[in-house]
């Protein structure tokens, strides 16, 4: 076993420097966003800090060792869904404890910042989920279309329970963002195609019945599956913003016109002249296709690229399941964030305020992000290479 390497043999170097990258960018992008005065707040500074903590958080979890992480996951995940559920039940509005925003009670109000607890429960989902599909395979060493039924079965139990807290919020963005790890890590366990295309397919019949359901029963929605009118009122204005242009159409036809404007090399820097609301936040992107146009916009989506590329890069050189299983929801994480969040802002996909990740103004996402990121320092810290391939695996991290 090679176990001479030093601090910088072992710390990851590549994905430090992108992550400076993108604190570059978003200090850019949110600096720029605040020149048409809308917010009286200099977000700049605030969002460094913000940087400084993640900072503080990955540097922290490097101390720990994955298979640390894989004792503590049931700790971690009870300790979310916990606070998912104080969350719940804490008295909501102006001057409490909890903050309802957009119709939605996500957030705690605690004077000093705003914290958004699902937030940090999608690292701890992705290491139940990680743990349940590697402690799965441990017990099942052959593999069956009954034991693929039986992992389902773990794995949708496992999303359920936050899942319902979090649509009692409501929050639909960041359910939809657990189905997508949910099924990343579902490919990813090697569960048979026999099982994932029907169930794939039952999906696509489900969310195309919602939809149409949407547009002409809105009633029953309402009233049966719990739907809110603001839901309703995403859906119409993603379909036909102009017809609700002073209304909830307003944002994405402000989104679309800056972007536009853009054009091919932007308008320059700080020289912005379309008012999108939430443009710091939600909006970041169309700060960047109007000022930087569609080249400026093109190297953030590459930059994105590159995380996503290294991230997979690191996760084909794990030999412990879990770790691999860890890395493969972040990457399903940040990917469906960075899709959804830019699809929504174009026009592709109905807007449900997911933020663009390590660019958008945000002390719950930069927090929540460096979470996950910390798990992947962490791994490529302690991972350790062998001289020969018989060695005992629990030795691995």
């Amino acid at each position: 076993m090679n176990s001479k390497r030093t601090f910088s043999d072992r710390f990851d170097w590549t994905l430090a420097f992108i992550m400076m990258l993108f604190c570059i960018v978003s200090l850019l992008a949110i600096a720029s966003a605040q020149t048409s005065g809308q917010y009286g707040v200099n977000f700049v500074p605030k969002q460094l800090f913000w940087y400084f903590v993640g900072a503080c958080i990955v540097a922290f979890m490097m101390y720990f060792e994955p298979d640390q992480y894989k004792k503590m996951t049931w700790y971690l995940y009870g300790a979310g869904i916990f606070i998912l559920i104080i969350l719940m039940i804490a008295p909501g509005g102006v001057g409490q404890i909890a903050e309802p925003r957009n119709g939605a009670k996500s957030w705690f109000h605690l004077g000093f910042a705003d914290i958004q607890p699902s937030e940090f429960m999608k690292t701890f989902f992705i290491l139940a989920l990680a743990k349940t599909v590697s402690k799965h395979h441990e017990e099942y060493t052959i593999k069956s279309l009954k034991t693929d039924f039986i992992l389902l079965g773990k794995i949708s139990l496992v999303l359920l329970v936050p899942l319902a807290f979090i649509m009692k919020q409501p929050d639909l963005g960041t359910a939809l963002v657990f189905f997508a790890i949910t099924a990343a890590i579902i490919i990813v366990a090697g569960i048979s195609w026999r099982i994932i295309l029907p169930v794939a397919a039952t999906v696509s019949v489900i969310g195309g019945s919602l939809l149409w359901m949407a547009l002409y029963m809105q009633d029953f929605l309402s009233e049966k599956l719990g739907f809110s009118p603001y839901q309703f009122a995403r859906i119409y204005s993603w379909l036909d913003p102009y017809s609700y242009s002073t209304g909830d159409g307003y944002h994405l036809i402000s989104s679309l016109n800056a972007i536009g404007s853009g054009e091919i090399f932007g308008k320059g820097f700080m020289h912005r002249e379309v008012y999108v609301p939430e443009n710091h936040t939600d909006f970041i992107f169309s700060v960047i296709g109007e000022e930087y146009g569609f080249i400026g916009a093109s190297i953030v989506i590459c930059l994105y690229f590159f995380l996503i590329f290294h991230l997979t890069k690191l996760t084909l050189q794990m030999k412990d399941p879990f770790c691999t299983y860890v890395c493969a929801g972040i990457i399903a994480m940040i990917t469906f964030h960075v899709f959804e969040n830019i699809g929504m802002t174009t026009q592709v996909l109905p807007i449900t305020g997911i933020p663009l990740p390590f660019i958008s103004y945000g002390g719950s996402s930069m927090m929540g992000n460096a979470l996950a990121l910390g798990l992947v320092f962490s791994m490529k810290f302690h991972y350790r290479t062998y001289m020969f391939g018989n060695h005992d695996e629990s030795d691995d991290f």
